[in-house]
This record gives C-alpha cells, sequence and structure tokens, in this order.
C-alpha cells in the first residue's frame, strides 16, 4: 500500500487527482514537489478564481494556503487528520486571470498535538511574492483513510 506521500510523488509535474479534498481539486493544482514536510503546487488563475476586477480572489488566496498546508501535513504520512485552528494572511501583489501561481509550503514547528506551518504564494518566476501565510493546525481524533 502507497504512503500518502508517495501519492502525491506519483502526480509529480501532473495535476493532483487523488485529492480528498473536493475543493483542492476544483482548484486543480499541479505536484512540483513533494516532500516530508513540504509541499509545492502549481496553479493557474482561473476566470472562476477572481474578483469583480480579474485578480486572484483573496478567498482564493487563502484557501489555496489552506490546502496546501493540509497536504503538507499528508506529506507526512501521520495517522491522524489535523485540522485548521487559523489562518493567518498577508497580501503584498496581485496575480490575474490567466497567470501562473506557485504555493510553496514549510512547517515552522511540530510539536506532539500542534503544528505550525506557512505558506508563500509566488508569481511564476518567483519574483514577486503575492501572499504568505502562517496556520497553526491541531491534531484530532480522526483517523485517516489512505488516498
Amino acid at each position: 500500500m502507497k504512503t500518502r506521500l508517495q501519492v502525491l510523488q506519483d502526480h509529480l509535474n501532473k495535476e493532483f487527482t487523488a485529492s480528498p479534498s473536493p475543493f483542492m481539486l476544483w482548484m486543480k493544482p499541479i505536484v512540483l514537489v513533494a516532500e516530508p514536510g513540504t509541499v509545492t503546487f502549481k496553479y493557474v488563475v482561473r476566470e472562476e478564481m477572481s474578483n469583480p476586477i480579474k485578480s486572484l480572489h483573496g478567498g482564493v488566496t487563502a484557501a489555496i494556503a489552506d490546502d496546501c498546508i493540509g497536504a503538507t501535513l499528508f506529506s507526512l504520512d501521520e495517522e491522524h487528520f489535523y485540522t485548521t485552528i487559523n489562518l493567518n494572511i498577508d497580501y503584498f501583489a496581485p496575480a490575474h486571470v490567466g497567470d501562473t501561481i506557485i504555493a510553496k509550503t514549510a512547517i515552522i514547528k511540530k510539536g506532539k498535538q500542534f503544528v505550525n506551518a506557512q505558506c508563500e504564494i509566488w508569481n511564476e518566476a518567483e519574483t514577486r511574492l503575492i501572499a504568505r501565510a502562517y496556520s497553526n493546525l491541531f491534531k484530532t481524533n480522526v483517523v485517516k483513510k489512505v488516498l
């Protein structure tokens, strides 16, 4: 049986179609990096992800960060599900419909019950930071099913 990390790695340079999150599937991420404790996904900003001025909606930006951080926890192949208890995000620059963006995660600190993680969202060339999010996640009693 494959680990969750192996499932992520099976999708390198492809759309991640094995997510248990219908919302993540809707966002259509492409897996660029999947290692224990870090993932990098690529997205194309679609019309339905935009606000009225055709830039990436702030709520979708936050959702990308939250889902990427969640995938990072999956990369650790832990038995229990972690849930987000807060998400703080700073917005620095816009992305527009048709742009490609890159989301990179890192675990800042992992304890027995809590994890602090971050996600940075960049333009495709990684020359302009679009947003940075920090999240705390709590270990639940829910046991994850294999993807």
